[in-house]
């Protein structure tokens, strides 16, 4: 980027300032520059401007805000709570700067006074493939429907939560973004993507976004990192971002013998950590790469174990080995990723897999393969150094898990039910990063760093007396020991029914013990089981609702709340279909009414789903 001295309004040295500058800002930089420069421009100048000195006081520097202008409308899509989390943050940091904010899931904003606002704000999450979440799904369609109302009066910006590892990488963002320009508003400032590691692009956006609102300037100046959003106090508030070092309590198989499944029951102290859970939180784990998978990564390109490369974003070195162990994802591919190796490799083939109309092929490659794939398909040996590769790695995110304990039934612990992953692909062994290390690697007595993830989204009734009907397949069924657990200790007098199911009864039935007890105890009203490999045809937990169709149709007439957790692709999926068909059947519903239905449950919060 090169400034013409000639035809601009700078001076040569500002010029020469300018171009020293400008082509070393980051994406995020730029973004927090262009609205810090909105704001400037907006505020009134004094005649006496034109002899004022240059120079800007950054710190200093404030727009007047209009009456109807200080009025900021937040809105977030989550399913996990961290687009809920954020929001709430940054509705608290636009208060202390003097405005009116109001804020909403989307699930409770009333749509038809969206052409009633001046400023709006979305952060949302994108779920599975590239959809919504759910207390998102209503306010999505209403915007993509005709019934959107022209809004050239509005200003607005977008922070999308994804997953890079996904194909529709924050896909709902980006549609949120195109429809609210198509219906005419005008962006405050672009959307920010932000991956699994969010916290400083995310305080980044809200800096830039602040700015161009006209409230003042962030704290930092445009070369200073972003402060991180969470607040970690002096080493005691434990967070994603200052995560516990939690000790392992016990770490045991569930399975019986003969099983070619792994389940491990983990429980982990939280003795110290003035960390608080709920029934319906997650766990996010930390976890750390496979040693064999590194060190045959390390020689498939031809590196040195010990050479000293960057751990992360603190400017710290480690070796290698240690490094890729304990700080970079290596066992996932991403387009982006394969597009900056590719750069890297300029004669290695890769950029010939990115080429257009190749997309299925890359899909494909991207869905099957890992690093020491790539490094062995693409013959990388010796050809990118080691320090100059892990540049373009991403951080190891962290695993989540659904907790399986109550904190009343066990207090100052946390317990989690683990599958272990493993399979054959291409021709080697795989392995689930977190899920093996659980399994394999670690003992009680190891420790782990953890953080708790609050989902408001997954939790149970605030009536007692209301029915209870859970479904959790498999590890699915971890949630529903935490909410059983609850119930006991609270001695909540609702009804409750769980549909489980798994492959085995004889070595796959998971807290078996627990459940008989608590059935024989009430605090467990009734229990349906699916063990798909004992009966010469697959029966799964569906199939045990329709079959109590007339009953479960009974408990939704008396107001019972729906929970589902496990796989979303297949399960939920089979599960929602299997309501729809309850309601039509037992209910006499039309397929529009019944789809009707169960969204209108869901915005009641008498559906609510934890998929994954």
């Amino acid at each position: 980027m090169e400034l013409l001295v000639t035809n601009s309004p700078f001076s040569q040295e500002q010029s020469e300032l300018l171009n020293r500058v400008l082509p070393t800002l980051t994406e995020s930089q730029r973004v927090w520059l262009s609205g810090y420069l909105t704001a400037l421009g907006a505020a009134a100048v004094a005649p006496s401007a034109a002899s004022a000195p240059a120079a800007v006081n950054v710190q200093a520097a404030t727009a007047p805000v209009s009456a109807a202008a200080k009025d900021v409308t937040v809105l977030f899509g989550s399913q996990t709570d961290n687009a809920r989390g954020l929001a709430k943050k940054f509705a608290k940091k636009l208060e202390e700067s003097g405005y009116k904010v109001s804020l909403s899931a989307m699930s409770d904003f009333k749509p038809n006074t969206l052409k009633k606002l001046e400023n709006l704000l979305i952060l949302v999450s994108t779920h599975g493939e590239g959809e919504p979440p759910d207390n998102a799904i209503s306010f999505y369609e209403f915007l993509h429907s005709k019934r959107a109302p022209e809004l050239s009066g509005l200003r607005y910006s977008v922070l999308a939560l994804g997953d890079m590892s996904y194909e529709f990488y924050c896909q709902t963002g980006k549609d949120f973004d195109k429809r609210l320009e198509e219906l005419g508003g005008k962006r405050l400032v672009p959307r920010a993507d932000c991956d699994v590691d969010f916290e400083e692009p995310a305080a980044e956006w809200m800096n830039a976004v602040t700015a161009s609102l006209g409230e003042g300037v962030p704290a930092q100046s445009a070369g200073t990192a972003a402060a991180p959003l969470a607040d970690t106090g002096a080493g005691t508030e434990y967070s994603r971002s200052n995560p516990f070092c939690a000790e392992v309590l016990e770490n045991l198989n569930l399975n019986g013998r003969g099983s070619d499944r792994e389940t491990r029951h983990i429980e982990l102290s939280l003795e110290g950590s003035n960390l608080k859970y709920e029934p319906g939180d997650s766990l996010g784990v930390f976890p750390e790469n496979h040693p064999g998978l590194v060190d045959e990564f390390i020689e498939a390109m031809g590196w040195q174990p010990q050479e000293p490369v960057a751990a992360g974003k603190s400017g710290g070195q480690l070796p290698l080995r240690e490094a890729l162990i304990r700080h970079y994802e290596i066992t996932v591919l991403t387009k982006p990723l394969l597009e900056q190796a590719a750069g890297l490799a300029p004669g290695s083939g890769i950029k010939e897999l990115l080429a257009p109309g190749r997309e299925q092929e890359l899909r494909a490659y991207i869905q099957d393969r890992d690093l020491l794939d790539l490094a062995q398909d693409y013959h990388l040996k010796g050809i990118i150094p080691a320090g100059d590769f892990v540049k373009i790695l991403r951080k190891i995110p962290a695993r989540m898990y659904s907790i399986s304990s109550s904190p009343e039934a066990y207090p100052d612990e946390v317990h989690l039910t683990v599958r272990a992953v493993r399979y054959e692909s291409q021709g080697r062994d795989r392995y689930g990063v977190c899920s093996t290390l659980l399994a394999e690697r670690v003992q009680a007595g190891d420790k782990l760093p953890v953080f708790i993830q609050s989902n408001s989204n997954f939790k149970l009734p605030e009536n007692p007396e209301t029915p209870v009907i859970m479904i959790g397949p498999g590890t699915g069924v971890a949630p529903f020991r935490a909410f059983l657990g609850e119930r006991e200790e609270s001695g909540a007098a609702g009804k409750t029914w769980l549909f489980y199911g798994d492959q085995h009864f004889s070595t796959d039935f998971l807290y078996q013990v627990e459940w008989q007890r608590w059935l024989k105890e009430g605090v467990l009203t009734r229990m349906d089981v699916a063990f798909s490999r004992d009966t010469d045809q697959k029966v799964y937990v569906q199939h045990r609702m329709l079959e109590k169709a007339g009953e479960l149709y009974k408990w939704l007439r008396e107001g019972a709340a729906v929970y589902v957790c496990g796989d979303e692709k297949r399960m939920a999926h089979d599960v929602h279909t299997a309501l729809a068909t309850i309601l039509e059947r037992e209910g006499g519903l039309s397929s529009e009414e019944a789809a009707e239905y169960l969204t209108l449950m869901q915005q009641q919060k008498r559906y609510q789903r934890d998929v994954y």
